[in-house]
């Protein structure tokens, strides 16, 4: 049987149920990208709708009206008015929120009028419920002339109902109202029709539109010239219009809820979400749950990924041992144990850290608390010169500086703006993890206080603290040398609170993970693969001169050929590419604590902060000759300076978590700042004062500690 493919766009309002509805028709089958030309995240997935009967929903971002402000609304409604030349919807599916329906009705009335054949999926009937709130669905369905239909994406309610819509409107079953919601033609007559003959597909609704945004559109300087000889003729007033059409849909949508909804008199008790709000929200408890929340965030990565990440370094320990016993001493075998096999070590490694703090975030976002945090911060936000909009990619930060950049075109003050990208790079992404991870493992010890506190955990929380708090001192003085005057507000729906959605966040730790290991990962292999060459091979005058020296020396006394061959495989790697290249800078970081070794990891890490951690696995495999079974973390314990100290020291370990924490080590996070501000001269300065930061901070914490 042939199978049909349609493409669906799912839109509406921002906290309407939409992202849980695409996760449930999608599953794992989902892409993640950016729309092309803009750097909008951009999610589409494939589903059955029926037998024969295939659909590609494209998850569109959220928007209130088709009246955009911000970039991802722009993104939305181009999709909409068919001017994107990439997505091109059959039909689409508009989630509207049954707890916030007056509202989410201008939007349906809207996309009606634009003729596109739709299916409203209403959501959040279960809040409604809570609020005294009943919706007569067939009534509304009737007032409309559109489906309606009622989902609970958590529970999987509605589902095959919502598919059985979209199979009949895609065979023209269901088709737009005839009827327009409002009276277009007053508000633009005759401008409406001139614009029509132009465009004779378009509605009286879309006509409109190409009036009021056409230079915004795909369209040749013909139908440009046209379109504003017919507003100049006609006198048309853009604000005036939109300012009517407004109040005809919100006359309209009060006879439609009047007759489909029941709602309860103001004097209704007070919801559970306000309640909580009471407490979450409050001056003084609101920031103390704040801080505990995340400390229960930093303590449950290491509580819950000890066992698995142990397991992990020991089986491959264990392997490169083995393979070490097995294989011939070729370069070949010498590759694939401390090149491929190392660098491979030093990937799986984190994705039980990845996949927790993604998961724990993913419950946040879910659960509704992450909205309250921007608003809880937006006081201290301001007097730093942000808003409290600056918090949700600050926060993204944590995950990855990369789409949290790209967040922050959902603020409107380009002052604002440009500070939040400016600083968000201090925000401990996903990236330095395992360099937290590792270094705390060396050098803080394993002690609990009262039971329950570790202080492992308590340093974790600190350094993600510190780079918050270092991040808010830039911006207060950051705000100071940027010229950009412009009214600033903040505006933000609090959703209600809800139980998370325990597939959704499975499908994210999942997704993240694969992320991580196939697109980090093929960066820290290939930097893996490259350093073990570096490692292995150096000028032939250096290298045969130290294979001469302890060939002779093992010659002469046998009975020390193993402590020779340590000596030996040391001293090939100081002086191999990568020796030298530590070698060179290692007078510059010494004052930091920092070996040749660290040296070498600081300039690989330059292209992905995790490759600190592929750097070391490589650097003391080869050291090892791949000889001991012996795990990373034990390794770098027995590390010793020549003077016979040990390498990892409370002061040096703590100054090389300073130094990652505010260094710019990230060439993907220069370039997509370079995007969104049209300019190098932002990424240089970013990288200027972020280097120079880092080295002072990690100077005065070794100093202050050794």
């Amino acid at each position: 049987m042939s199978v049909r493919t349609i493409q669906i766009a799912l839109v509406g309002n921002p906290n309407s149920g939409k992202s849980s509805l695409f996760n449930n028709l999608t599953g794992l089958n989902q892409k993640v990208g950016n729309f092309p030309g803009v750097t909008v995240e951009k999610k589409a997935g494939r589903t059955q709708v029926a037998p024969g009967l295939d659909a590609v929903v494209v998850d569109l971002p959220g928007t209130y009206s088709l009246y955009p402000r911000r970039e991802d609304e722009w993104v939305a409604y181009r999709v909409m008015m068919n001017q994107d030349k990439h997505v091109k919807p059959d039909l689409m599916i508009l989630v509207a929120d049954a707890s916030n329906l007056k509202r989410n009705l201008l939007f349906v009335s809207q996309i009606m009028d634009l003729k596109i054949p739709v299916v409203v999926a209403l959501t959040m009937l279960d809040i409604a419920k809570k609020k005294d709130i009943n919706v007569d669905v067939p009534e509304l369905e009737r007032e409309l002339g559109i489906p309606v239909i009622p989902v609970n994406p958590r529970k999987n309610k509605g589902i095959p109902q919502l598919k059985k819509a979209i199979e009949q409107t895609a065979n023209h079953l269901y088709r737009a109202p005839v009827r327009d919601f409002i009276n277009n033609e007053a508000l633009a007559m005759p401008a409406i029709g001139n614009v029509k003959l132009l465009f004779p597909e378009a509605s009286d609704y879309k006509a409109i539109h190409y009036l009021i945004n056409h230079e915004s559109f795909h369209l040749d300087g013909h139908l440009q010239d046209k379109i504003e000889r017919i507003e100049e003729a006609h006198g048309f007033n853009h604000t005036k219009v939109q300012a009517e059409e407004i109040v005809q849909r919100y006359q309209r949508i009060s006879n439609i809820i009047g007759r489909a909804v029941s709602e309860p008199s103001p004097l209704k008790k007070t919801l559970f979400t306000e309640k909580l709000d009471d407490i979450l929200l409050h001056r003084v408890w609101g920031y103390v749950i704040l801080l505990g929340v995340l400390f229960l965030l930093f303590q449950s990565i290491f509580w819950l990924a000890e066992y698995p990440m142990m397991f992990i370094e020991w089986s491959f320990a264990t392997a490169g041992a083995w393979l070490s016993s097995v294989l011939p001493e070729v370069w070949w075998s010498d590759l694939l144990i401390n090149g491929i096999l190392a660098g491979l070590g030093g990937i799986v490694v984190f994705v039980p850290q990845i996949a927790i703090l993604f998961g724990l975030i993913s419950v946040l976002e879910d659960s509704g608390y992450m909205a309250r945090i921007s608003f809880l911060t937006d006081k201290l936000m301001r007097k730093v010169g942000l808003n409290g909009k600056s918090v949700m990619p600050m926060i993204s930060g944590f995950a990855c500086a990369v789409p949290a950049i790209m967040s922050a075109r959902s603020i409107e003050n380009k002052k604002e703006r440009l500070l939040t990208i400016l600083v968000t790079p201090l925000m401990s992404c996903s990236a330095r993890l395992p360099v937290y991870t590792i270094l705390i493992s060396l050098v803080i010890p394993k002690v609990m206080f009262g039971g329950f506190l570790g202080l492992q955990g308590l340093v974790m929380m600190g350094l993600y603290l510190l780079g918050v708090i270092v991040a808010l001192a830039v911006a207060y003085v950051g705000r100071w040398f940027i010229n950009i005057k412009e009214k600033s507000f903040f505006i933000l729906e609090l959703p209600v609170y809800r139980s998370p959605r325990w597939k959704n966040v499975l499908i994210t730790m999942f997704e993240k993970a694969k992320i991580f290991v196939f697109e980090a990962g093929k960066v820290i292999m290939v930097i893996s693969l490259i350093l073990w060459a570096l490692s292995s091979f150096g000028p032939s005058s250096k290298m045969d001169a130290v294979h001469a020296k302890y060939d002779q020396l093992i010659q002469e006394q046998p009975a020390n050929a193993e402590e020779f061959n340590k000596q030996k495989s040391t001293e090939l790697l100081e002086n191999s590419f990568a020796g030298i290249m530590g070698k060179t800078i290692e007078p510059v970081i010494a004052p930091l604590g920092f070996d040749w070794k660290i040296g070498i990891a600081l300039i690989t890490s330059f292209a992905a902060r995790e490759v600190f951690v592929g750097t070391m696995a490589t650097l003391y495999s080869v050291e090892d000759d791949g000889e001991e079974s012996l795990m990373l973390r034990e390794k770098m314990q027995q590390a010793t300076n020549p003077d016979g100290s040990k390498v990892y020291t409370l002061a040096a370990g703590v100054s090389l978590m300073i130094f990652y924490l505010f260094a710019m080590q990230c060439m993907s996070t220069l370039a997509i700042v370079k995007r969104e501000t049209r300019s190098w001269k932002w990424p240089a300065v970013q990288l200027a004062y972020m280097t120079g930061l880092a080295y002072m901070m990690s100077l005065l914490t070794y100093q202050v500690l050794s």
